[in-house]
């Protein structure tokens, strides 16, 4: 019996530059993902999103005009079933990047990813999961969680977690993963993945790439600690 194949994620391109658009596009197109739309600035980006219902916007941040955090917050704001918003960079420490993530952002890439780690990330954040390096985001959220940079703070009330969702929580903002939280806790790979959306659920957070800053900005993990 074989099961159902995943549906093809449907993604929209927006980058200032056109080759950086048709490079993505040829590329997505290759492994089966469906472009159904690009757009060269913020403003072209909220308007293809509405008409279009992607599930994934590959978004750059730096853009004349209405730039791509604006427009994260835009889409993330007023759509209904938002799509997950994957930012494109050139820089892998970016006080932008920061706040992308914040607004809600499920992770970002360097523009000079290769063909594969790009589709692979497509098909993660479609799923529902986070497009995080845990070591780049952990010092990502240090340099700038604690040096005014937090333009949408994540103001959680911890309060709401039991002692174990509190211990997940801690572990996961210091990068590891679904596997290496159950073999800490000594716990199913599935319990843990219950544990983590609660505590996204709890806290209202989007996935981890938000739960790792909302560790920082609570205080329950400090910058340099370990």
């Amino acid at each position: 019996m074989t099961g159902t194949a995943p549906p093809v994620p449907r993604v929209v391109i927006v980058d200032d530059q056109a080759l950086v658009r048709t490079g993505f596009r040829m590329i997505l197109t290759a492994d089966g993902i469906d472009v159904v739309a690009d757009a060269a600035d913020g403003e072209q980006a909220v308007a293809a999103v509405r008409r279009t219902r992607p599930d994934v916007v590959l978004m750059d941040i730096r853009m004349p005009g209405t730039d791509g955090l604006e427009a994260t917050r835009r889409i993330l704001a007023h759509e209904a079933t938002p799509p997950r918003i994957v930012i494109l960079t050139t820089y892998d420490l970016d006080r932008y990047v920061y706040a992308a993530l914040s607004a809600g952002a499920s992770g970002f890439l360097l523009k000079d990813v290769t063909p594969e780690h790009l589709t692979a990330a497509v098909r993660l954040v479609r799923s529902g999961d986070a497009l995080l390096a845990p070591t780049i985001t952990r010092r990502l959220v240090e340099r700038f969680a604690t040096a005014g940079e937090r333009t949408t703070p994540l103001h959680r009330d911890l309060g709401t977690l039991t002692p174990r969702e509190l211990e997940i929580l801690e572990a996961l903002a210091r990068g590891l993963s679904n596997a290496e939280l159950a073999a800490r806790f000594r716990l199913s790979e599935a319990t843990v993945k219950t544990h983590v959306a609660r505590v996204l659920s709890k806290l209202g957070l989007r996935d981890r790439a938000q739960a790792v800053i909302a560790a920082y900005e609570t205080g329950l993990i400090t910058p340099g600690t370990r």
